[in-house]
């Protein structure tokens, strides 16, 4: 019984991507590459052709009129169906990928199916409109959710021999659209900085580059980032990088160093560096009574979000950008006396507010922490930092910043400024001269 049961699923579901395979063809055919058309229509000719041919033969061999008359019905029946149905295979074998099939059976080979043991069906594939190096491959899901793709990477990766560099959501549910490059390409160890690579587009900023080609985050549209990677990841380095095209596009820049500012010695002159809690209690709150002046403001002048706002005003307001290199340094409240718990309480409240609303008015947040330690991001700061990255690291923190453990199995334990976002994308962040720059 059960074998019977596999048998009309796997027929159901070869029906199934026949039909798909045919829908593709038609969109080939007629939308995405017209040159096929010509396939069609030469096929379609060849058909005519020999339907006219074989009348034609038939009445040259024989003479007999019920003959003659029962043979051209019988061709005139035939020769149209085979051609159908020739016509409808054609459009299948139009609609299907190259090595669809052995695709298929590749991801079957490493176990990647459904619990009906089949594995996602290849239904098209087409090249990236912005990088032309990355392939998109279009799968039928065939019930395997997005986190399982993200999850059996690896597999796929060995699979189909590939660099798995990103995965998403296609049309619909059972869709997925894998972003592929060549399984010989990888990313450089080292990106050296240029400053023609700082974004021409308003608050932009440029992290480094994956196989998908250059990572960047835009704080107009994802107003915070959180980062983390274990000493040594170069995740101070990502910081800085940011913090430079911050100061360099405008912003006012407050950066948090509870280590001394001895990692920000050469960066006094072009921001304000704070190392010790009561002072950064002060700018925080100036910062949040800044957000609630441009809330008052932006009401007033009917502006939506400091864009606007800035399109209207003679003068425009800049915005402004809270850094820290350790998080966990501010806000851990091991050991603490009852006065510094209500400080650090206090900088958690105004953090908070400025992660809720802070896009807005241009106020923004990068923070980074290299400590494992799950209590120090909780809560609204944590769910309001939509942008997350994450450089070599272990399990724990790893979950802590991504939400999953990925960042400990895709990054090298010896990577150095390797980094992996929350959507699933390796980058390489580039090195820079602070001393030369700053």
């Amino acid at each position: 019984m059960k074998t019977e049961e596999k048998y009309t699923i796997e027929r159901k579901t070869e029906q199934k991507y026949t039909f798909l395979h045919f829908k593709n063809g038609l969109y080939e055919i007629f939308i995405r590459n017209k040159i096929k058309l010509l396939i069609l229509a030469s096929y379609i000719a060849v058909a005519m052709t020999v339907w006219f041919y074989l009348k034609k033969i038939l009445f040259s061999l024989n003479n007999d009129e019920m003959y003659v008359i029962m043979n051209t019905r019988l061709i005139n029946l035939i020769i149209p169906i085979i051609s159908i149905v020739g016509l409808f295979y054609l459009i299948v074998w139009v609609g299907t990928p190259y090595n669809a099939k052995q695709i298929n059976e590749n991801l079957w080979r490493v176990g990647f199916v459904n619990h009906a043991g089949e594995s996602p069906i290849l239904i098209k594939t087409y090249k990236d409109k912005k990088n032309r190096d990355v392939t998109i491959m279009e799968f039928e899901s065939n019930g395997l959710p997005l986190p399982e793709w993200e999850k059996q990477q690896a597999k796929i990766e060995t699979a189909l021999n590939i660099n798995h560099v990103k995965v998403k959501q296609g049309n619909d549910k059972q869709r997925i659209l894998l972003y592929t490059a060549s399984g010989n390409r990888n990313l450089p160890e080292i990106l050296h900085w240029k400053d023609d690579y700082l974004s021409g587009k308003n608050f932009e900023l440029v992290l480094g580059e994956s196989l998908l080609g250059r990572e960047t985050v835009n704080l107009a549209k994802i107003p915070h980032i959180l980062l983390g990677g274990s000493t040594g990841s170069g995740k101070s380095v990502l910081l800085k990088l940011l913090i430079m095209q911050c100061i360099k596009k405008g912003a006012k820049v407050h950066i948090a160093d509870f280590k001394g500012g001895i990692d920000f010695a050469s960066w006094q002159n072009v921001c304000q560096i704070i190392t010790d809690e009561k002072r950064l209690l002060e700018v925080l709150t100036d910062i949040v009574d800044e957000l609630e002046k441009r809330k008052l403001c932006f009401y007033s002048t009917c502006c939506a979000d400091i864009n606007h706002y800035n399109e209207l005003a003679e003068i425009p307001i800049e915005r402004i950008i809270f850094a820290c290199d350790e998080i966990a340094e501010i806000l851990d409240k091991t050991g603490l006396s009852k006065e510094d718990k209500e400080i650090v309480a206090q900088i958690e409240s105004k953090l908070s507010t400025i992660a809720r609303q802070g896009r807005a008015f241009g106020i923004h947040l990068i923070l980074a922490t290299q400590r494992p330690d799950a209590n120090i991001l909780t809560g609204q700061i944590k769910n309001n930092v939509d942008f997350r990255v994450c450089g070599r690291a272990d399990n724990v923190l790893s979950q802590i910043i991504l939400d999953h453990s990925e960042a400990a199995d895709r990054i090298p334990k010896d990577a150095q400024g390797r980094f992996l976002t929350n959507d699933g994308t390796v980058f390489q962040g580039y090195l820079f001269d602070e001393n030369k720059i700053i």
